[in-house]
């Protein structure tokens, strides 16, 4: 489970997130990441399933996945940076091991865009 410092729950964090950050996106999902140096707030992760990846229990089961599976880059992402985690439709039916290996990818080309490594 992500600490709730960790966790977005402010629309207007999302809306920010989704409209300047950079985005990074595979079949199952996709990342927008924003960095904000002028804040030093831990950084916050958000998810966003919509109803098409499936009904009400299996978009929390996805949610719950993804924010197991984020936890362990809290510590890669920048100080004050929003990272928004988008489900796509095909999200449902994948493996735990695929959802992670594709978080990973995602991440990792967005900490490259902003000259950040992504700690193992």
């Amino acid at each position: 489970m992500l600490p709730a410092a960790a966790r977005m729950r402010r629309r207007g964090e999302f809306t920010e997130a989704l409209r300047e950050g950079s985005r990074a996106g595979r079949p199952l999902l996709s990342a927008h990441l924003l960095v904000r140096p002028e804040h030093d707030e831990p950084a916050r992760v958000g998810f966003v399933v919509s109803r098409a990846v499936g009904g009400a229990v299996v978009r929390n089961r996805v949610r719950r996945q993804l924010r197991h599976l984020a936890r362990r880059y809290l510590g890669s992402l920048p100080e004050g940076s929003l990272l928004v985690v988008r489900a796509n439709s095909r999200t449902a039916a994948a493996r735990q091991a695929d959802l992670a290996a594709e978080l990973d990818l995602v991440i990792e080309a967005l900490l490259r865009r902003q000259g950040k490594a992504l700690l193992r």
